[in-house]
């Protein structure tokens, strides 16, 4: 069942910083699932600004996030959320009962340059597409 209103699904992608995999899943989300699901993202401890090589990398794909920016996440997005997808976490990562949780287990791009972030990022876009073809699958 959906926690959206319209039915519509929507994850939650959580790291400790959002500044690199969280954001970097988001842009992904948005960019595939093209408004058949909504998504979010935030962190325990947001950093001061999304990692440059994290925006870098995800340019290469086409994908604009250098405007996105580092925030908390806050109950109410959780409790919204029908999928928590968290990357790091740990025990900061909220549990309510209900949603669906991934723990999807990713190297942190905080401090590498493009070069090491590329096979974060083309692993987080593997993950990504399948979780939107799970959740609003292509109609013929």
């Amino acid at each position: 069942m959906s926690a959206a209103i319209d039915g519509t699904p929507v994850v939650l992608f959580l790291c400790t910083h959002n500044a690199g995999r969280s954001q970097m899943a988001l842009g992904f989300f948005d960019h595939i699932a093209a408004g058949r699901a909504i998504a979010f993202s935030g962190g325990s401890d947001p950093g001061a600004s999304v990692n440059p090589a994290a925006v870098a990398a995800m340019a290469e794909r086409g994908i604009d996030i250098s405007g996105a920016y580092p925030k908390r996440w806050t109950d109410e997005v959780v409790r919204a959320a029908d999928v928590v997808i968290t990357m790091g976490c740990g025990d900061a990562c909220p549990v309510y009962p209900g949603r669906r949780y991934e723990e999807w287990v990713l190297d942190d791009p905080n401090g590498l340059d493009v070069a090491a972030v590329r096979p974060i990022r083309d692993e987080i876009e593997r993950r990504v597409r399948a979780l939107v073809d799970e959740l609003v699958p292509a109609t013929s």
